[in-house]
């Protein structure tokens, strides 16, 4: 549902344009697909952003896209690859080429000129004709997956691995139930060796539907969830709030790079003949009401009872 790109930083020059006018088109082109639907690829363990971090002679465009970048923590740090720090634009583009060896690009985005000198890698896309690639065209808001867990962490791996905050809501999430017995392995696909981000469950208070409606009572879920995740979770040093609601239908997965709709929540299907659900991406707006209407202080539903499971080993 995201894609990792890395950035030529001859784009956020103006001289590298026929004139500065078309810098800034480009540029403001280019920042919706990168705060929406893309992480940035800090090169050479960070010394991407510092590159272009320290220069202050890009064009007042660029400021404000990096600036973006960094608070919305869209960058993803990555490993050297070249023998040395690159130098310029070429080497910048060689360097993202070898780290797409390593752990796959979507595309390289760079100047008329470096693209030019790259033609015959489909990689690299020439940040005037992006719209002409393919990677570029074969773009979607939506996807069409199997309702495995397989397919679920695929679609999910870097959501799950560089996010900071989870709200997984779904009005069924039963872990004691089979068809969600596997979605602790989305959970434990979050684990971050340096900080725990934030991450929330959101379902309702009733089991069942239509006429097998049943209340359960808030300790009967407290002792389920923790009964099927607290070892799980304080083991991975993953601690996780669980909300108890009234009532609500849809599903998502919210968080601070991307929000999903999910028609069949996070449950799987065992059935061999696999049954296949549609994602798709919400846009910035419906994202932020989500998470507001799911925010307690909003009173949108009406909040059940709360409470932690797991938690630092």
């Amino acid at each position: 549902m995201i894609v990792e790109c890395a950035l030529v930083p001859d784009i956020f020059d103006s001289t590298s344009y026929s004139s500065s006018e078309l810098c800034d088109v480009y540029l403001s082109n280019l920042k919706e697909y990168l705060l929406q639907e893309a992480l940035v690829r800090d090169l050479y363990n960070g010394e991407w952003g510092t590159y272009v971090g320290k220069n202050t002679g890009w064009h007042p465009r660029a400021k404000e896209l990096l600036k973006k970048l960094v608070t919305q923590k869209r960058l993803h740090l990555s490993a050297s690859c070249l023998s040395a720090v690159p130098a310029d634009p070429a080497q910048w583009c060689q360097e993202a080429i070898a780290s797409h060896k390593v752990d796959p690009l979507v595309g390289v985005i760079t100047s008329s000129v470096v693209a030019n000198e790259f033609r015959d890698n489909a990689l690299v896309a020439s940040i005037e004709k992006i719209s002409n690639t393919l990677w570029w065209q074969n773009r979607s808001p939506s996807l069409r997956l199997e309702q495995t867990t397989g397919d679920y962490l695929q679609n999910l791996k870097l959501i799950l691995g560089h996010a900071n905050s989870f709200m997984f809501i779904d009005p069924h999430l039963d872990p004691v139930q089979p068809r969600y017995g596997e979605f602790v392995q989305l959970l434990q696909a979050i684990q971050r060796a340096d900080f725990a981000p934030l991450i929330e469950i959101h379902r309702v208070c009733y089991s069942g539907s239509g006429p097998q409606r049943e209340v359960v009572s808030p300790g009967e879920w407290e002792k389920q969830f923790r009964e099927e995740l607290d070892t799980p979770l304080t083991s991975a040093r993953l601690t996780v709030e669980v909300f108890i609601w009234d009532d609500f239908h849809d599903r998502y997965l919210i968080t601070d790079l991307v929000g999903i709709s999910m028609p069949n929540g996070f449950d799987v299907e065992r059935n061999p003949k696999r049954k296949i659900t549609t994602w798709t991406r919400l846009g910035r707006r419906d994202r932020d009401d989500v998470q507001r209407e799911f925010d307690p202080a909003a009173r949108r539903h009406t909040l059940q009872h709360r409470f932690v499971v797991g938690g630092k080993k």
